[in-house]
């Protein structure tokens, strides 16, 4: 975004964000220097994460990895749980709800049943809870982690927005980054998320030129794709998408996420007749909630309305008791995320996997031992 581009409110802001600055400074330079501790691990620990606040795709992207990973290693994935009700360490089982472990570690949970998923808001406690596990955990997954620095991952995979970039962006309040852009460098994988899916070669040069990289780094452009919709509640018979067109049903858009807009497009493409309830990012839904969303899909006066949500949304929703009319009516849309070409899907499954593999407990504890009988 241009400066002649940003509303006046902007500059007014400038002044706190200089505090901000400061402050987030401070900060980082103490675990720099060693002041405030940062502990690393004898396993595989990846994190995910970025600095900017508001949606950056973070949840395929490390479901993306746990596809890469899962057949061949036991994994753990970690979160502080967002919003949560509960504050201790949790890993996740049959009874675990929203409330309890959050709404992305549930739906890590759902999606991969067989992954150990916890939640601790002390990431270096959670780490030693997992540790203790038997059998033992082979690599850790730490989900929105990149400014926990008491933890020190052995890689560091930060995500940023194609449509707002942290080099064009401020500090709070007056624009949406948590820190500063040179916290780039801490970063061992930089991913640009939500890109148009026919980005040019002179557009990621470009790019990557601004971003400026450091001889370690890594850049890679990822996008979203949308999959064909699915019943939120998986015991009903569920519909796709061409139903919904042919019958020219309407759309009510059902979202509780910090960036709408992709949702938005995406309903577009089902139905030009859309109404949008909106709620904040992580929204735990209430039955009031409930009611508002049956009468306006009521409102349409089609038999057929959709009432489409996020998967994120889907997990809180399923907890709900739900009339039967709005249950059959409820669907939602994964998503996933691709690369913008094999050669770069390539590159990056090669960077994890070497990783992953020269950093097992089994090779760490042989390497220490030679080295110590040396």
């Amino acid at each position: 975004m241009s400066a002649r581009k940003r509303p006046v409110t902007t500059y007014l802001l400038l002044p706190f964000s200089i505090i901000y600055l400061a402050v987030t400074g401070i900060r980082n330079l103490m675990f720099d220097w060693g002041i405030l501790p940062s502990k690393e691990y004898n396993l595989p620990v990846i994190s995910v994460g970025n600095i900017t606040v508001g949606g950056t795709g973070k949840t395929p992207h490390v479901e993306y990895l746990v596809e890469l990973l899962r057949s061949d290693y036991k994994l753990a994935c970690l979160s502080r749980g967002y919003r949560r009700k509960t504050r201790q360490f949790i890993i996740a089982d049959g009874q675990s709800t929203t409330r309890m472990i959050g709404d992305e570690p549930m739906q890590y949970k759902h999606k991969f049943p067989d992954m150990t998923v916890a939640v601790d808001r002390r990431r270096t406690n959670g780490i030693e809870q997992l540790l203790r596990l038997s059998p033992p955990i082979d690599v850790i997954l730490l989900d929105d982690a990149f400014q926990h620095r008491y933890v020190n991952p052995g890689k560091s995979i930060l995500l940023m927005e194609y449509n707002r970039l942290i080099t064009d962006d401020l500090l709070l309040p007056a624009g949406r980054l948590r820190e500063s852009v040179r916290a780039k460098k801490r970063a061992d994988i930089i991913l640009v998320t939500k890109s148009p899916r026919r980005l040019k070669p002179l557009a990621m040069r470009s790019i990557a030129k601004k971003v400026g990289l450091d001889l370690r780094q890594h850049l890679f452009f990822t996008t979203i794709e949308y999959q064909e919709i699915q019943p939120v509640f998986n015991d009903l018979a569920g519909k796709e998408m061409a139903f919904f067109r042919e019958r020219k049903a309407p759309v009510v858009l059902l979202t509780g996420i910090a960036n709408p807009r992709p949702m938005r497009t995406f309903a577009r493409r089902i139905s030009t007749r859309l109404h949008e309830i909106r709620f904040p990012d992580h929204h735990h839904y209430s039955e009031k909630d409930l009611q508002k969303i049956q009468a306006k899909a009521e409102e349409t006066g089609h038999p057929d309305t959709l009432v489409l949500t996020t998967e994120k949304d889907a997990m809180k929703l399923r907890e709900m008791e739900i009339p039967e009319a709005l249950k059959q009516k409820l669907y939602y849309v994964p998503i996933r995320m691709v690369f913008m070409d094999e050669g770069q899907e390539k590159e990056f499954n090669q960077i994890i996997l070497n990783y992953v593999r020269s950093n097992q407990r089994n090779n760490i504890l042989h390497q220490g031992s030679d080295h110590h009988s040396a």
